[in-house]
């Protein structure tokens, strides 16, 4: 099956180098998808553990600590960076 990742926020451009499609198997989790890119890339360019993580528009939690889902083709997994301002 066939995903999205986006990556937002502070340090997206560090990831653009990361596929924007991910081709994973099927029964493939939110888990599964993040050792993937840690495999291949060493770790999640642009992202520390707070990273926040969406699926689909839902909010699951940090990088850190988040409940993981099962993935469907087609789905939308959206990994955002802190931003800080003043």
């Amino acid at each position: 099956m066939r995903i999205r990742l986006v990556l937002i926020g502070r340090g997206y451009d560090a990831a653009e180098n990361l596929p924007d499609h991910w081709d994973v198997p099927d029964g493939a989790s939110v888990d599964d998808v993040l050792r993937l890119i840690e495999q291949q890339y060493g770790s999640i360019p642009g992202c520390s553990p707070s990273c926040l993580i969406a699926l689909q528009g839902r909010h699951l939690g940090t990088i850190a600590s988040h409940a993981s889902a099962p993935l469907h083709d087609g789905d939308e997994l959206t990994l955002i960076a802190p931003v800080a301002g003043g």
